[in-house]
């Protein structure tokens, strides 16, 4: 069964992209925000083929909320979050995520 992103292309205030600063996020993202994002990110090693959590991108509605696409990009890709790779094998529209720019390679560098 196929199932669809709601949103391909990477915001333009989106921490995973190089200078961007996420303190400039509206509706109050905070270094504690931040930290608790930390169980989204694949540890190295590890197989977590249980639910997979995810970052919802900060433009996203409460309640509608939308995969990071900074996030998916890394953990299908540098993060090598095997999960999420899985699951996108079954994404009918993974192939026209596009991202903004330079990335960081690391959550820890997504907060300067």
């Amino acid at each position: 069964m196929t199932w669809n992103l709601k949103r391909t292309a990477q915001c333009a205030k989106c921490p995973w992209i190089k200078g961007v600063d996420p303190h400039d996020i509206p509706d109050g993202y905070c270094e504690t925000k931040h930290a608790n994002l930390a169980s989204t990110i694949a540890r190295p090693g590890e197989l977590n083929l249980g639910t997979l959590t995810v970052m919802a991108c900060h433009e996203s509605p409460v309640g509608d909320e939308a995969h990071c696409v900074g996030w998916l990009a890394n953990q299908a890709g540098p993060g090598n979050n095997i999960g999420l790779r899985l699951s996108l094998m079954s994404c009918g529209n993974a192939g026209k995520i596009r991202l903004r720019g330079d990335q960081h390679e690391r959550f820890e560098d997504t907060l300067p």
